[in-house]
């Protein structure tokens, strides 16, 4: 009996593949889960870019550190011009006061080769200096862990779940063709087993390409020491954990959204509840938040996102900080809901009844 059930649900995954990959309702995921990759190549071009625009100036018009050591605010614009040179690039701007009085902001940019120096002038005189520095390694791992965390795992892998799992029983009853599955000798869990993994499959594959992508252009600015130097020690370790939370937050949010295409005419509101708990997430009390998806994948991923610098003093005091979860107790936690789930989705799946004119 086990080898015949094996074998349907095999051919369950077979017939759902095309429609699950190509379904004209679930191509909007594509642009959730590849939109950050681009996002990526566009700054690592510019940065890249920007790197060599600034040698090739420093390069015609070389300046010493300790020339600018000793800029300091207050120096006059014909001071810092003696000092550095002509800027390679300036804006002057006016403003007017009164009926006759006028004060001037004049803005200079130098370069040291591989930073950018922004002096700023009101009345000539120099107000305020600005160091731009380059994208360093660990400010880029930040970046791409916040990114990976607040909208790759909130927003693209939950609503690209949603699009495709929703749509395994739901959009065969729009369609009006899940009867045809009806027909044949398959129990009802035989048929929920093998969409589930057809639908795994796909967003697996999608989300898991995605994040792999994300992470090699987040590298490609960088010089090929620094890159060989972080694989060799901890690169390789966080691209496999990165990799293994979006294949678990498709497992987890997959089986939710596959019981809410079953369970729900209209999969909207359901859908708006969850999110809202998971978003609630940081303000929930420590005994709550491990009631949540997120809370787990947030503990599997290997570098912990900052908190927002720009958050309201108010909005801070409400977040309960909360110890992540082992790795063994998250991904536990996630199988066994995702096992819990998927059982209360097949004894939904017993009393389906189609009615087509009601849908």
């Amino acid at each position: 009996m086990m080898k015949l059930w094996y074998k349907q649900i095999v051919s369950v995954v077979r017939l759902e593949m095309k429609k699950t990959f190509f379904s004209k309702r679930g191509l909007w995921v594509y642009l959730l889960a590849f939109a950050p990759v681009v996002l990526y190549m566009v700054h690592s071009v510019y940065a890249i870019r920007e790197c060599q625009h600034l040698a090739q100036l420093a390069t015609e018009h070389p300046i010493s550190q300790a020339a600018f050591n000793d800029i300091k605010t207050g120096l006059s614009r014909d001071q810092v011009v003696e000092k550095l040179g002509e800027p390679y690039w300036q804006r002057t701007r006016y403003q007017h006061i009164g009926n006759e009085k006028e004060r001037s902001f004049v803005f200079y940019k130098y370069t040291d080769g591989k930073n950018d120096v922004n002096y700023h002038f009101e009345d000539d005189k120099l107000t305020w200096i600005n160091r731009r520095d380059p994208d360093t390694f660990p400010q880029s791992q930040l970046i791409f862990a916040t990114s990976f965390q607040f909208y790759f795992l909130r927003l693209a892998i939950f609503f690209g779940c949603v699009g495709i799992f929703v749509n395994l029983f739901r959009g065969e009853m729009l369609d009006k063709s899940l009867h045809f599955y009806m027909l044949t000798p398959m129990r009802r869990e035989v048929l929920l087993a093998g969409k589930y993994f057809a639908g795994l499959l796909a967003t697996a594959v999608i989300f898991t390409s995605s994040t792999a992508l994300q992470w090699w252009a987040m590298l490609w600015q960088f010089e090929r020491g620094v890159i060989v130097d972080f694989l060799a020690g901890p690169g390789w370790t966080q691209f496999g954990a990165y990799l293994s939370v979006t294949a678990l937050a498709c497992v987890g949010y997959g089986s939710i959204f596959l019981a809410v295409g079953l369970l729900f005419r209209n999969p909207i509101i359901p859908t708006a509840v969850v999110l809202l708990w998971e978003s609630a997430n940081p303000f929930l009390p420590p005994l709550l938040k491990k009631t949540s998806m997120i809370y787990y994948l947030q503990s599997l991923c290997p570098v912990t996102a900052p908190p927002d610098k720009n958050m309201p003093p108010l909005i801070n005091l409400l977040i309960s900080p909360t110890e992540p979860a082992t790795t063994l107790t998250a991904v536990t936690c996630i199988v066994l809901l995702t096992l819990l789930v998927l059982v209360l989705a097949s004894r939904l799946a017993r009393k389906l009844e189609i009615n087509y004119s009601t849908d």
